[in-house]
């Protein structure tokens, strides 16, 4: 992706068959691939064959490309996460939302009993590099501006803000201070709530413990 999104197309489909070339033994197998970050994921599932059409994986790669959510499907079908009950904001990813699709993302959030809500922000502004580069800051600031820094600021403390995309954490945290989640790491905080439950109302520790697990 790096290559790609800075046009080394030659450097992009070398690296791109080195890569097939190093995972074709485990994807002949069925391996799945689980990119956590959704630009890798794009890449794997929709640049790939069109990099090197002529290589035998390139569409076992894309076949076999699952996002987070979408390999708890697949793979764990039986599975089901315990319930958060928590507010979230959720920016999502641009090749997620253009490549990759957020449906079980969804329903992964509506299975731990999320209220959130999908701001309709479009791009976050730092966009892999661009934001990063000279005479580019501006318009990066400008974009996440126009709805995601704004929303994200305003919601409370006990809201949760989740972005998959590391461009999207790393643009959250410099235009709001707040510190977003992986979806993976929201199961996690399930997982963990439902070992560690909140103490029984007027018990010595309720109050601190409600706080963290509080129901939206």
């Amino acid at each position: 992706m790096t290559r790609l999104s800075t046009g080394q197309l030659d450097r992009a489909k070398r690296e791109a068959r080195r890569t097939l070339d190093a995972l074709e033994p485990e994807l002949r197998r069925g391996t799945a691939i689980v990119p956590v970050e959704p630009s890798c994921a794009a890449v794997f599932r929709d640049d790939m064959p069109e990099l090197v059409p002529d290589h035998p994986a390139a569409p076992l790669a894309a076949h076999g490309t699952l996002t987070f959510a979408e390999a708890l499907e697949r793979l764990v079908p039986e599975w089901r996460p315990p319930p958060l009950r928590r507010a979230a904001l959720v920016q999502v990813h641009c090749h997620q939302a253009s490549v990759l699709g957020t449906a079980a993302d969804e329903r992964l959030m509506r299975a731990m009993e999320l209220d959130y809500g999908v701001l309709d922000s479009g791009c976050c502004g730092l966009a892999g590099n661009f934001g990063f580069e000279k005479g580019h800051y501006d318009v990066s600031i400008a974009c996440a501006e126009r709805v995601m820094a704004p929303a994200i600021r305003a919601a409370s403390d006990d809201v949760l803000v989740l972005a998959d995309g590391f461009s999207c954490r790393t643009q959250i945290e410099h235009t709001t201070g707040r510190r977003a989640l992986h979806l993976a790491e929201v199961v996690r905080m399930a997982l963990q709530a439902a070992k560690h439950p909140p103490a029984t109302r007027g018990g010595p520790e309720a109050t601190d413990e409600r706080k963290e697990v509080s129901p939206s």
